[in-house]
């Protein structure tokens, strides 16, 4: 392993050829499964759970009237959360790259960060009216700026401190594989919430309750492993904890000036829009086009994690060995095609449960591939600009990166409740089915994008810079 040098740009002391110790590791991935859980949960379920198709057995507890034409409450109140994040994200990340904190830059932040995002998040699924209201629309608008602001607290730092552990590009792969592992587990919790629910409602619980009941239990375990990192991570001693001393017009202009950055981040824009819409739409893929249980979602995920678990050594060694590039540029072409199948779902002459784990096993290795690659790319780029600058601004390129992703799994939540005015029940389906011509068009887009990405340029000079 190729080793820095003591006096690399914004680095504490600590033996680059000695690994990371394994408490730290598995301390940090923790954490990112946890800010997982609470991600993917409101991703796969608001929608759902406000606007839910007849056979769910909920109330519409905001209207589906669309305004303009296009647009209806959900999209309105998903798009307000964004404006949110366009102040939050960098501020937070300024704050963090520039903090003195004798606990580090990142720890701090993330300690702030967990709770309240889990509170919020379990407010987002007890609206003030069980039934549709103009309320629920407020309630929903006021408790997605806690939600919003308190996850950026722990989520940039989060992903920051990977580029901060991490002293070369191998070691960067390793910790973003492990944490890649963790968030792929926190989906599987996610969607365990369907399940819980049914629990529930088995006991006696009332469907709404039953819901609320198990978000509260998802949420609850989410909040104490985003906290592990807190108690396990001895950031002073294993990082970069020099803070930068770039204002923030001056970190934002760094980044965004970055020639490398701009082709990642609007790849990374198209996946995670793509991603939201099989996430936001995978209840009724279910239970619309397949008419299943949405009990399946569990194990549905479950199996694509397990081959994603499989997979992912194979794309860590594949990565170390060929060209990253390549393999985002292949699993963006994969993951379309399988978008195009979500077309046609329930209509293919085979039985219903065999399409749903056809479609979760095709996307199971664009998956394994583009939950590890692009955050280890976006570290070597920070990694780069960091000794091409001569400031330490991590954070400030995984807030942009955190930006564009939750913009992009607002416009993919946007997107699709937008499609459900085209038809969200049994034989009234088309806005479904169009939902996968949508993830086709994101993800070929963003393999134009990612192809433009010049890996090869930017590896020699980082290799340059670590042996001079």
């Amino acid at each position: 392993m190729v080793a820095l040098s003591d006096d690399t740009i914004g680095t504490r002391p600590r033996d680059a050829l000695k690994p990371l110790p394994r408490r730290a590791v598995v301390g940090l991935s923790v954490g990112h499964g946890g800010m997982s859980v609470l991600i993917n949960m409101v991703a796969i379920l608001l929608v759902f759970f406000y606007l839910p198709p007849e056979a769910a057995g909920l109330p519409n507890l905001v209207t589906d009237a669309t305004f303009l034409f296009v647009l209806n409450a959900i999209v309105l109140v998903a798009a307000a959360g964004r404006l949110t994040d366009a102040i939050t994200d960098p501020l937070i990340a300024v704050f963090s790259d520039r903090s003195a904190h004798p606990k580090g830059r990142r720890i701090p932040f993330m300690t702030v960060g967990a709770v309240p995002a889990a509170l919020a998040a379990v407010l987002l699924f007890v609206p003030p009216v069980e039934r549709e209201s103009g309320w629920n629309i407020a309630w929903l608008l006021g408790v997605q700026v806690v939600l919003y602001i308190s996850l950026t607290a722990y989520v940039t730092p989060a992903f920051s401190l990977v580029a901060d552990l991490g002293r070369t590009p191998e070691e960067r792969l390793d910790l973003a594989t492990v944490t890649s592992v963790a968030w792929a587990v926190g989906i599987v919790v996610a969607a365990t919430t369907p399940f819980l629910s049914a629990v529930f409602e088995g006991a006696g619980f009332a469907p709404i309750r039953a819901w609320q009941g198990a978000v509260v239990v998802v949420s609850v375990l989410a909040a104490f492993a985003m906290l592990v990192p807190t108690f396990t991570v001895d950031e002073p001693a294993l990082s970069r904890s020099e803070p930068s001393a770039q204002p923030l017009r001056q970190s934002l202009a760094t980044v965004f000036a970055n020639p490398f950055f701009r082709f990642y981040l609007a790849a990374d824009f198209s996946y995670f829009c793509g991603l939201a819409i099989i996430q936001t739409g995978l209840l009724y893929y279910l239970t619309v086009l397949l008419q299943l249980e949405e009990t399946l979602t569990a194990p549905l995920l479950l199996l694509m994690v397990l081959i994603a678990l499989v997979l992912y050594p194979f794309v860590n060694r594949l990565a170390k060995r060929r060209s990253g590039k390549q393999l985002v540029v292949l699993a963006f072409g994969a993951a379309s095609l399988d978008f195009f199948g979500i077309v046609f779902l329930g209509l293919y002459p085979i039985h219903a449960w065999l399409q749903a784990v056809l479609l979760i096993v095709i996307f199971a290795g664009p998956f394994a591939i583009l939950s590890v690659l692009p955050g280890w790319i976006l570290t070597d780029i920070a990694e780069h600009s960091a000794h091409q600058q001569g400031e330490a601004t991590a954070a400030m390129f995984f807030a942009a990166r955190t930006f564009m992703q939750k913009l992009g799994q607002t416009v993919g939540v946007v997107g699709f409740a937008l499609l459900t005015s085209f038809g969200r029940d049994v034989g009234d389906d088309l806005g479904i089915r169009l939902s996968g011509l949508a993830g086709v068009v994101l993800y070929l887009v963003a393999a134009v994008f990612f192809s433009r990405y010049d890996e090869q340029r930017l590896r020699s000079e980082l290799d340059t810079f670590q042996h001079s």
